[in-house]
């Protein structure tokens, strides 16, 4: 009994010896010019790894460098450079037959750089396409097996990822963290993907689906159905707002769509929280909620807006149009209709559009309908169109007070609020400023008021105004006639004050009317 035990145990001995020594015994950098060559073939491009070792336990061989030419149109010296590329191998015909039959393939800690040219082409279009000039593959020694690369995993590990342009100033997206895991690869079925990431600047982003088969002309083209989340991605540090740099905020998106590698459809929601859609603006203190349909074309970054409900709270407004790039401008069409809004809902929102109420006033009750189009550059976007507000009330503003100074007004009665029964008007908001005109003011404790004016970028007000006063002070008797008179200072701040030039005007035409009258009645 003794000796079985003492023989097991030379036994068992022996056969870690082997195992431990194995890696020794074995050559395995006699299969990198294979490996290159079939990976150089398989890809288009040209592969070169370091030196390879095996690992008996894990099953695995390991290199400890890789890189991958990029397509020479783009110019770039690597797509691709990894500090160790691990390849899972089947051992057993791996070690009496030398066949190398790939199992799984890690890249960990890769540099990729992916850049899209003018014409939409990527410069991983190229990859294992049929006509891609590859690097002739070196020769191999006669007793090295051929490559088996049938691959049930590919992963991608704590790389990092540059996504760029090859046309003007677009800041690239940089994606730090980057995980992905392809199972069952096959260039000529469907196969499930997931990719994980942070965002450089803010944020993170999670995509899973099918991919496949891959398009043998070009891989940009291969058909995708995915779900998406992105959470907290930041506009501004990101610099997704590129095309818009007024834009800031947080935003999260889930949505679920597909595309053929040019057209994306895309259906989900939008979430922006500290939203600023203004250059003067601050961000907001309540969140926008979105959801919406979209058609991209990947290859024009172009697309159209079929349905993009926006939500304030109790405030809804639609949205849909078109985008299209153009040079270096990303160009809108767009139409945003929103009727009956709550005005203390979207009260939370006038900061990030740098609209900035008098000091002091809050919106306390009212509604707002607003038929507006958006067109242009939006980094140079011209909005126009008609708002009408209802009802309002603007609490800790005393307009009839601030119009005191004007003489014939001096009997209205003031308030700690402003009501508002009716306001209409006209507007262009534009990047030089806010333009006004047709504006119908009706205050109960004032009567109507008409005229035009601007706003600057700095909130600096010139209107010219026209009031028709209803009153039962000494100024009754006048009810009838407009009284000119002019708003400046800021939206803040804003100062009330008799129109002289147009008084003056006024009475120069009078006087003008009665002498021609004068002269008429003289000849008679």
């Amino acid at each position: 009994m003794k000796r079985t035990v003492r023989w097991i145990g030379i036994a068992v001995a022996a056969l870690l010896i082997v195992i431990v020594s194995l890696p020794f015994l074995i050559n395995v950098n006699q299969f990198k010019p294979t490996l290159e060559s079939s990976l150089t073939a398989a890809l288009g491009r040209e592969v070169k790894l370091g030196n390879l070792k095996l690992s008996i336990l894990s099953g695995s061989v390991t290199a400890d460098d890789l890189f991958v030419a990029d397509d020479p149109h783009f110019g770039k010296p690597a797509f691709v450079r990894a500090k160790s590329l691990n390849v899972g191998v089947e051992l057993l015909p791996f070690i009496f037959s030398h066949k190398l039959n790939v199992k799984d393939i890690t890249l960990d800690q890769p540099e990729i750089v992916l850049v899209q040219a003018p014409g939409g082409a990527w410069n991983f279009s190229s990859l294992g396409a049929k006509g891609a000039k590859s690097a002739p593959p070196p020769a191999a020694a006669p007793d090295k097996a051929s490559l088996d690369l049938s691959v049930q995993l590919v992963r991608i590990t704590n790389g990092r990822v540059t996504l760029g342009r090859t046309l003007g100033h677009w800041k690239p997206l940089v994606l730090e963290q980057v995980n992905i895991e392809l199972q069952n690869f096959s260039a000529t079925t469907a196969f499930p993907f997931s990719i994980s990431t942070h965002v450089g600047g803010g944020g993170t982003l999670a995509l899973a689906g099918s991919a496949g088969p891959i398009n043998q002309d070009d891989a940009a083209m291969t058909p995708v159905r995915a779900t998406l989340h992105i959470a907290q991605l930041d506009l501004a540090a990101s610099g997704m707002n590129d095309i818009a740099p007024q834009l800031a905020g947080l935003v999260s998106i889930d949505a679920a769509g597909d595309s053929d590698g040019r057209l994306m459809r895309l259906k989900g929601k939008l979430k922006a929280e500290k939203l600023k859609m203004a250059r003067n603006g601050t961000p907001a203190q309540r969140p926008v909620e979105v959801d919406f349909a979209v058609d991209h074309d990947l290859r024009k970054h172009s697309g159209t807006v079929h349905h993009a409900g926006i939500h304030v709270g109790g405030a809804t407004a639609s949205l849909a149009g078109t985008y299209a790039e153009q040079q270096e401008a990303m160009v809108v069409h767009m139409t945003l209709n929103g009727p009956g809004m709550p005005l203390t809902e979207l009260a939370a929102m006038l900061p990030a559009l740098g609209v900035v109420l008098p000091a002091g006033a809050t919106l306390q009750s009212g509604t707002a309908s607003a038929n507006l189009s958006m067109d242009g550059p939006t980094d140079k976007l011209v909005s126009g169109g008609s708002l009408a507000v209802s009802n309002a009330r603007l609490a800790g503003f005393d307009l009839p007070s601030k119009m005191a100074s004007i003489e014939k007004l001096a009997g209205i009665k003031g308030g700690p609020n402003m009501d508002v029964q009716e306001l209409s008007v006209i507007l262009r908001v534009a990047p030089e400023g806010t333009d006004a005109s047709d504006i119908k003011l009706i205050v109960p404790a004032i009567g109507e008021m008409q005229g035009a004016g601007t706003v600057s970028p700095e909130n600096a007000l010139d209107f010219k105004m026209q009031a028709m006063v209803e009153t039962s002070g000494f100024a009754a008797g006048l009810r009838n006639e407009p009284i000119p008179f002019t708003v400046q200072g800021t939206a803040a701040d804003p100062v009330f004050r008799p129109d002289v030039k147009a008084v003056v005007k006024d009475e120069i035409k009078g006087l003008a009317g009665g002498l021609l009258r004068g002269l008429i009645g003289g000849k008679k």
